[in-house]
């Protein structure tokens, strides 16, 4: 890890100044960051800091200038004096984005309690927060934790946030501790002075922080001061940009937390373009679900199905088209789905993602097409034990593949795990999968979806070509129209 306190390598910055600013030209350095913020008469709130020590507040105090800043700082390490302060989480937790959460309503009611506004008018109030957790002396858990700051530009403003989720990389707890401070300098800065262009924030969140020393799975805005920011782009800008290895949105378009949402749960995922999202793969989604519902222990409420785009997939055509994305993730909202996006390329790589979350049951749902590819040795070479070893981590003891069927287009017939055509270099490999039941075909389908590609339909959408309405979910096809998505062209009268 390298953390520069004094590098003074300059990042130029658009300018932006806030009422009593005395803005630098550039901002250098860690220090100047947080004397930026000192020197603003009007910026003042208060740091609570739990379990990493106070080493976001030491910075603000160690640059001068902070007592017209800082109105409190606090560490209430002790469980009972956290609960009776913030009060107790409904599942004892305590480095949780419900923890934070109260943490900075908490602290900012108490700010608006104390401070009168009438002799305070210009004040700009904020409140930063996080609730961390560090390595264990026995090295096995290296810990985690929410950062986020609650915060105005304009005295009489409405308050916005902005909160993240961090997983630390580093193996030491002085090293991490180090990596919170100086963060949450970069996120306090980046929330005054920048937050007029969340993507490039991202990028200034790392700032004097070595890219392998933390990772944010997690980032939410909200708040009026980002009425125009969707979550969901920000979230796969976190990909994009190597800050993580995926993602999570739920149906309603906020990001998700990955550890939380997958810990100790069975997941059926479904990998796809959904460009757009077709009755072929809700007829597999469907189909898989209820194959799934028959097995032993398959507790509902215990189970999360994820449509998965990978970032490859995305960036098809040599970039992102981020309108294009967001047609994608519309529609599979709209249908009550919870997408991932992944930097995963192949299936094993996956699955040890998911295995770091739970031991239960894994299911992926994919084509007949995907299979053959999964047993192809060209995408193995970088592995010391070649396809060995990726089929080891790929199918352990509680995952299945359940097998989507296709038509060959030469006779028109059904070709599933019996009868599809495997090199014959891994074919007895993939007997051993298949006879121990690794792959279960799907039998319930319906032979008129699996004629469906979406790659027809999209041309239809963007021609204006007739009859493609039927090919999609129910409503899908309704909203492509009304917002005019994937360039939809009406047909011709």
């Amino acid at each position: 890890m390298r953390i520069s306190f004094y590098n003074f390598e300059k990042i130029i910055v658009m300018p932006l100044v806030l009422p009593g600013d005395q803005p630098f030209e550039n901002t250098p350095s860690l220090e100047a960051k947080a004397l930026r913020i000192n020197l603003n008469e009007n910026i003042y709130g208060t740091f609570a800091e739990i379990g990493a020590g106070q080493e976001v507040a030491r910075h603000f105090f160690r640059c001068g200038g902070a007592s017209g800043t800082i109105a409190k700082t606090m560490s209430a390490y002790d469980k009972d004096f956290s609960d009776a302060i913030y009060g107790r989480e409904h599942d004892g937790r305590y480095v949780t984005e419900s923890r934070l959460n109260k943490m900075l309503d908490w602290e900012m009611g108490l700010l608006e309690k104390r401070i009168d506004r009438e002799k305070n008018q210009n004040k700009l109030f904020f409140t930063y927060a996080n609730t961390v957790t560090t390595i264990d002396f026995a090295k096995h858990y290296k810990g985690h934790g929410w950062i986020g700051i609650k915060f105005q530009t304009a005295p009489d403003e409405p308050y916005s946030m902005i909160t993240t989720h961090i997983r630390f990389r580093e193996n030491d707890a002085k090293s991490q501790q180090l990596s919170v401070g100086v963060m949450g300098v970069n996120l306090i800065y980046g929330a005054f002075y920048q937050h007029d262009r969340p993507k490039k924030m991202l990028q200034y969140l790392f700032d004097h922080i070595d890219r392998d020393a933390i990772e944010i799975d997690t980032i939410n805005f909200s708040g009026p001061l980002f009425k125009d920011v969707d979550n969901r782009l920000l979230s796969l800008e976190l990909v994009r940009l190597g800050m993580t290895d995926a993602v999570m949105f739920g149906p309603d378009g906020n990001n998700l937390l990955p550890a939380r949402e997958l810990y100790k749960k069975n997941i059926i995922a479904l990998r796809g373009s959904f460009r757009p999202v077709t009755k072929v793969n809700v007829d597999m989604y469907q189909k898989s679900l209820a194959i799934f519902e028959k097995e032993v222990d398959s507790d509902p409420d215990k189970t999360l199905v994820l449509f998965e785009i990978t970032l490859s997939n995305l960036m098809s055509t040599g970039a992102i088209d981020e309108e294009d994305f967001m047609d994608r993730a519309r529609l599979l909202c709209s249908l009550g789905q919870t997408v991932m996006i992944s930097n995963f390329k192949e299936y094993y790589q996956l699955v040890e993602y998911f295995s770091e979350y739970t031991k239960k049951k894994i299911r992926l749902t994919m084509g007949v097409n995907n299979l053959i590819e999964i047993f192809n040795e060209k995408y193995y070479r970088q592995l010391s034990g070649g396809i060995l070893e990726a089929f080891g981590k790929l199918f352990f003891k509680n995952l299945k593949v359940y097998l989507y069927p296709i038509i060959d287009p030469d006779n028109g017939t059904i070709i599933n795990s019996s009868n599809l055509r495997i090199n014959p270099r891994v074919k007895e490999l993939y007997n051993f999968f298949k006879y121990n039941d690794k792959v279960v075909d799907i039998l319930d389908y319906n032979t008129d979806d699996m004629k469906i590609y979406s790659r027809d339909v999209i041309e239809q959408i963007q021609t204006g070509i007739k009859g493609w309405e039927d090919k999609l979910p129910p409503g899908v096809s309704k909203l492509i129209k009304t917002k005019n998505l994937f360039g939809y062209k009406p047909p011709k009268k």
